[in-house]
């Protein structure tokens, strides 16, 4: 048959972060950011991360701005309506700058943000953008305190001349107001542009990871780092794979992960070594000869890897397929998803125009069981792990009536098109989702395409 279509029919409904097997149909909830078809550069999202109780949502984008949402109390007059997410607090988290000495523009997008475990009232959060990791505390004041005295209501300092009253300041109810305030700023610990960070379980310490080293930090020491990876070679001629992803592992806080543009991830354990250069593990999957192209060593390349919640496996995202490994097998992925095949006939032109260098990203549902990650044309894509099923979505202006359920999308890469298909040859490769995020307790997920946030959740009866 030369007719070729991808996914194959599959329904809609997948198991949910819930557990139990339990089907989820997905419906818009909301869309975040101008409408205009003329996106500024700045307005465009490069990182999506919920925090660990679900109730706040972050996006970074290029323009150096964090935007934070937060999850609204239910309504218990209507509980078939979710709670929406508002905007909780903006700021400007990085500035661009002037590297004098390399004469070097270091831009102000924002390339990660992850949130630390909460341990009071407060939040707070690291972004990085190529050179600098800032740590930000997000705290609220309801209350504002009255009755100084050395100083008027205004600021203005009395004159202690007049002073001839004790008063006792009182604090007095106000409009509540979040502040964003910089607690700490990490700077001079990368050569190459910082393409991850990672918290760690101690919640003390955490990584950071160019292209050719990873340094471990303490959240409380600014002014120095430790090198746990390097890979710079000699002589720089001789290079031959850079650091493209790190993270920590979710339980054992001497273990992390790095990938490499060659498809390969090491796994290293602090406590062998203070330098982690000898890896414990090496997860790498053998090439199929029959597959080897001119573009076999760039597709290869992994673009991501997340520790499921558990710690037992692994998720690896390169351009075309996801892959999860268990910890215990090095020799070969468990589970390998194919995110859109039908683009291996089209790498040629997608390397003509860059997109095959694009970065996508991957995430993990509540319970491991399921898995979601980007494409082209606004589509990401959904994988049942445990029902081995699939699903492409897709996120669009034209499903945003409130609530109204999604419907799989189908790509056919050749012969006749059914109805409901779309031609490999129709998409679009300016409009892509590399950014996804999925709540940690509920079914709720956020996607990111150019300059909007969707939001979708699991449509309540």
């Amino acid at each position: 048959m030369c007719r070729c279509c991808y996914p194959p029919s599959c329904p809609t409904s997948m198991a949910g972060a819930g557990g139990g097997g339990n089907d989820v149909q997905w419906c818009f909830s909301q869309v975040k950011g101008a409408i205009d078809d003329d996106v500024a550069e700045a307005d465009i999202i490069s990182t999506v991360e919920f925090n660990h109780s679900g109730e706040l949502l972050a996006t970074g984008d290029k323009g150096g701005r964090v935007v934070i949402f937060q999850q609204e109390t239910e309504n218990k007059s209507q509980p078939q309506c979710r709670s929406e997410y508002n905007v909780y607090s903006t700021f400007q988290s990085h500035e661009p700058e002037f590297d004098y000495l390399k004469s070097l523009e270091i831009e102000e997008k924002i390339n990660k943000i992850r949130w630390l475990p909460q341990k009071n009232a407060a939040q707070f959060l690291l972004s990085t953008n190529d050179k600098t990791i800032k740590l930000w505390k997000i705290s609220e004041r309801d209350k504002r305190p009255e009755g100084y005295n050395l100083k008027e209501e205004d600021g203005r300092y009395r004159d202690a001349a007049t002073i001839t009253t004790l008063r006792v300041p009182v604090f007095r109810p106000m409009d509540l107001m979040v502040e964003a305030s910089p607690r700490r700023v990490f700077v001079n610990g990368h050569t190459y542009h910082i393409n991850s960070i990672s918290v760690n379980s101690d919640n003390e310490t955490y990584l950071s990871a160019d292209d050719l080293r990873i340094n471990l930090w303490h959240l409380e020491i600014t002014d120095r780092s430790f090198n746990v990876v390097d890979i710079k070679p000699a002589n720089m001629e001789e290079l031959t794979e850079v650091i493209t992803a790190t993270e920590f592992h979710p339980h054992q806080c001497n273990t992390f992960v790095y990938s490499s543009s060659k498809g390969t991830i090491r796994l290293c354990d602090m406590r062998a070594s203070a330098l982690c250069d000898k890896h414990s593990k090496l997860f790498e999957e053998p090439e199929d000869p029959s597959n080897r192209s001119f573009f076999s060593e760039i597709i290869s390349s992994i673009s991501d890897v997340k520790f499921s919640h558990n710690g037992r496996y692994m998720m690896t995202r390169d351009y075309l397929s996801v892959k999860i490994w268990d910890l215990n097998m090095e020799n070969r992925p468990v589970e390998t998803y194919q995110v859109h095949e039908y683009l291996r006939s089209k790498l040629c032109s997608l390397y003509e125009n860059d997109c095959i260098f694009d970065k996508f990203e991957c995430c993990w549902n509540g319970n491991d069981s399921v898995v979601m990650t980007g494409s082209y044309n606004n589509f990401f894509r959904m994988l049942d792990r445990s029902q081995r099923r699939d699903v492409t979505l897709e996120a669009s202006r034209e499903s945003c009536k409130p609530r109204q359920v999604l419907k799989p999308r189908r790509v056919c890469a050749g012969g006749k098109r059914k109805k409901d298909e779309i031609s490999v040859d129709s998409l679009d490769f300016n409009k892509k989702i590399l950014h996804t995020a999925w709540h940690p307790q509920e079914n709720i997920i956020a996607v990111a395409t150019t300059n909007n946030l969707y939001i979708f959740q699991e449509k309540m009866n």
